[in-house]
């Protein structure tokens, strides 16, 4: 998430520009769409596209005329009409992209009704909006507090003021429908300025804040999908999942939006398997379907009088037996057409990159060495007070008493509560008389 004109932080803010996915160039920005027509001509005789799209903040985008032919490109700061006064957004399409992207949010281009955009934003007006910009974030702090004062179930989750500061909208959640007639007062009195609130849905905030989901990546809301379409849980129960709230629940507290994704194909799938409510009728009893496998073409089944024991069918063994139980005819049981399912034995993950091994933390961990034990002080002070000794040719190997030498070691020193005074050195002649 970076620009050409800013770096990227630690964090994945962009740190250049300071405006944190705002900047001029609107390439940091989420849900922009990339222009692979600006670098071609158009033919000759022809007039480009006289309308342009907008972006204002948190993704809020929408489509104005270019009635005065200004030349506009992406990136440049514009006022546009705004009920009261004007608005200062940036311009993020233009071209012919912006009639494909018209026709895809039923807009037609070639309404009246389309707004226009007034010129291009002077430096006054730049200045008017970063201040206005400024003080959204103590007002939102503030509202809350308001909010809170009057004990109204609702969330102030952003305010966006207008380009000019003469207005500014609170964007709010809320689980049912609440009077905030007194509320619109307090921000009026508080604010001095005209005030607007708008309901947003759950999934609207959480894309509007933005976040990480739990697969790791950003959430879909915020970067790439532009419209909610509505999940139930029974595309948790087609797709075999869970119907776990805590897992299945995303972080708008709403089902996930990617359990549509790949529904279709499960759908798809499951249109070669029997119903998963049939029951099978057979001389041990009647059983009924307790998984599937769409991908293997397996079902399992068990007997109502013991779930404790399931047998593993392929697809046209069930439809077999079904056909025979319409003809009311019964199986003799289910153990006459299961299969056995040998379990495959575990794939050797080849380490090409150099990494550690994947099994690294199932090795149970080695038992240290007992430590050595320590020495008595009057070992430590004998041992650092003896010189190293060269044994001569003709003197016998080291633990032989040399001859002539009645000095014995003091092997009660290390015994000696008080230290024993440094020996000193022993010095070892030849005997001269001896041949």
């Amino acid at each position: 998430m970076a620009c050409t004109s800013c770096s990227t932080s630690d964090g994945g803010a962009p740190k250049g520009c300071k405006n944190n996915g705002t900047c001029g160039t609107d390439s940091c920005n989420k849900l922009t769409v990339f222009d692979w027509l600006s670098n071609m001509s158009l033919p000759n005789g022809e007039a480009p596209f006289d309308c342009v799209e907008v972006r204002f903040k948190n993704g809020r985008k929408e489509f104005f005329r270019n009635s005065d032919k200004l030349t506009l490109s992406i990136g440049d700061i514009v006022a546009t009409v705004a009920s009261p006064g004007h608005d200062i957004g940036i311009v993020t399409l233009t071209g012919e992209l912006v009639k494909i992207q018209m026709k895809k949010k039923g807009v037609n281009p070639t309404s009246n009704e389309v707004p226009k955009i007034y010129r291009k934003a002077s430096q006054k007006d730049i200045d008017i909006w970063s201040a206005a910009r400024e003080k959204e974030e103590p007002m939102k702090v503030r509202a809350r507090e308001l909010a809170i004062a009057q004990k109204l179930e609702m969330k102030i989750s952003d305010i966006e003021f207008q380009g000019d500061g003469s207005k500014a909208t609170f964007y709010y959640t809320a689980n049912d429908r609440v009077d905030f007639r007194l509320l619109i007062k307090d921000f009026a009195k508080e604010f001095s300025t005209r005030v607007e609130m708008k309901q947003v849905g759950f999934r609207q905030e959480a894309a509007r804040l933005g976040g990480i989901g739990s697969c790791g990546r950003e959430l879909c809301c915020s970067t790439w999908l532009t419209d909610f379409r509505s999940v139930n849980t029974s595309a948790a129960r087609y797709q075999q999942l869970s119907l776990n709230p805590q897992k299945l629940a995303g972080q708008c507290g709403k089902l996930k939006c990617c359990l549509n994704y790949e529904l279709d194909t499960y759908m798809d799938a499951l249109k070669d398997f029997p119903d998963y409510d049939t029951k099978l009728v057979t001389e041990k009893g009647d059983a009924i379907c307790q998984k599937q496998d769409i991908f293997k073409g397996l079902m399992w089944f068990a007997y109502t009088n013991n779930f404790a024991n399931w047998h593993v069918l392929k697809i046209d063994q069930v439809k077999e037996i079904i056909a025979e139980n319409k003809l009311k005819n019964r199986v003799s049981s289910l153990e006459d057409f299961a299969i056995e399912i040998t379990q495959e034995p575990e794939k050797d993950f080849n380490n090409a990159m150099g990494q550690e091994s994947l099994t690294r933390f199932d090795q149970p961990k080695r038992k240290k060495k007992p430590a050595k034990k320590r020495k008595t002080v009057g070992e430590n002070v004998a041992a650092a007070t003896t010189p190293n000794i060269q044994t001569p040719k003709n003197q016998a190997p080291k633990g032989n008493k040399p001859s002539g030498n009645n000095n014995k070691p003091n092997n009660n020193a290390a015994n000696d509560k008080k230290p024993a005074e440094p020996r000193k050195p022993i010095i070892i002649t030849k005997n001269e008389n001896k041949k």
